[in-house]
């Protein structure tokens, strides 16, 4: 690899740095808590929960639907990294306007929230399509692993840093609890913008278009999303494969989003599960250039299909667990495989899909990263009402990965 390549390669994994400060800090840390704590204070829990959840859902849903048709656009002209840096832009202001929300405001929070995530996801549509830009077809199961890696240390550092100026606000000059959350936003939008600037700098897209006619650009998009949807039903390993991923990566987002509910259902202290979710941030970094490593060297499907059987397990296991200690070896595990599963299914994708198509393509693969983790919560939610257990809801997870696991099987990698 080149010296130019090297360049563009991590300068694209340092995207992945930058904006999983948002995942970490604002999407799974602080917001859910600040929301219902300082925002929300005059709403009851169920109704701060379903404004929450509204916000995620309509966010997603957006984005999921118009995911492939941006993507066929970005592709007719040549438009992925002029789209990503788009979406970013709106992420990083809205994340930085959340310092500016007063307690109590809790329909604006939710609205600025909104718009911050459409920012996020939109965003990763063509981060992830730019991988075929980026490497060489024999190095994707490696750079994708790279992205993931430094995706987990980025988000984890700057999470801790937050963490930690919550816990001791005087520390780092501060008043209170509150105003170091508020900072926090502040912290993650100049991450987030700072170290995008790499991929400003040094990834070019092929094809990419010195002056751009949208409307033609609109219409030559659309006319390639409608050919491909239609023509989708002949690519059998294509669809195969998106079938298994959205069972599967449903799965892997219901143990990434229900696992602190969980654990303060069986008793755990929350401290417990803010160090376990560190835990498995800066274990998921090493551990994802493993796994592109071992799939580059043995089989991206049969890594894969391992990392299912573990994230099975684990599912069993937890069903059984009663001391902390056992929370904290299960993040241990999920640490290992997570990032794995999500690295090497991304470059297994890129493998498939045509290169000159590759943003609409990915615009399907992401549609169906937002739908997940709807099934996974919905069956955890329906076993734990019919048995009175919680314990024995995280069991029906398993479901999920040994059917996306059956179909990934069927899918041919030499083909």
């Amino acid at each position: 690899m080149n010296r130019n390549k090297r360049r563009a390669v991590w300068s694209w994994a340092l995207y992945d740095w930058a904006n999983s400060a948002y995942a970490t800090t604002v999407m799974a840390g602080f917001f859910p808590v600040f929301f219902k704590q300082y925002w929300a204070v005059n709403l009851s829990a169920s109704e701060s929960t379903f404004w929450l959840g509204l916000s995620n859902a309509g966010a997603g849903l957006l984005i999921a639907l118009l995911a492939p048709v941006l993507g066929a656009i970005a592709d007719q002209a040549g438009l992925k990294k002029r789209m990503l840096l788009s979406f970013t832009i709106l992420g990083v202001l809205m994340t930085a306007a959340l310092f500016l929300v007063s307690g109590g405001q809790w329909l604006l929070a939710i609205f600025i929230y909104a718009f911050g995530a459409i920012g996020f996801s939109g965003a990763n549509v063509f981060y992830d399509a730019l991988i075929v830009d980026v490497a060489e077809h024999e190095k994707l199961d490696w750079v994708s692993a790279l992205g993931y890696a430094v995706g987990y240390i980025g988000g984890g550092i700057l999470f801790a840093v937050n963490v930690l100026a919550t816990l001791h606000p005087d520390w780092f000059l501060l008043a209170d609890k509150a105003e170091a959350v508020r900072w926090s936003f502040i912290s993650v939008a100049l991450w987030w913008a700072l170290f995008t600037l790499p991929l400003v700098s040094f990834v070019h897209e092929q094809g990419e278009a010195e002056s751009v006619y949208w409307l033609q650009a609109a219409n030559s998009g659309f006319s390639q999303f409608r050919a491909t949807f239609h023509h989708l039903r002949g690519l059998k390993r294509i669809w195969l494969f998106l079938l298994a991923y959205f069972l599967y990566i449903d799965g892997v987002n219901t143990v990434a989003r229900m696992a602190v509910d969980y654990g303060l259902a069986l008793g755990f202290d929350s401290s417990v599960l803010i160090t376990a979710l560190l835990m498995t941030q800066f274990i998921a970094f090493p551990s994802a250039l493993a796994m592109g490593w071992i799939g580059e060297r043995w089989s991206v499907k049969g890594t894969i299909l391992v990392s299912l059987a573990v994230y099975s397990a684990v599912c069993i296991w937890s069903a059984t667990m009663q001391h902390a200690s056992d929370f904290y070896w299960l993040a241990a595990a999920i640490g290992l495989v997570m990032g794995g599963v999500q690295a090497l299914s991304r470059s297994m994708y890129a493998r498939m899909v045509p290169k000159d198509q590759a943003g609409e393509f990915f615009g399907f693969f992401n549609m169906l990263g937002k739908f997940a983790a709807v099934m996974g919560p919905a069956l955890m939610g329906v076993a734990s009402m019919a048995s009175g257990s919680a314990r024995f809801s995280i069991l029906v997870i398993v479901v999920l990965f040994v059917a996306g696991g059956v179909i990934l099987y069927r899918v041919d990698e030499s083909e």
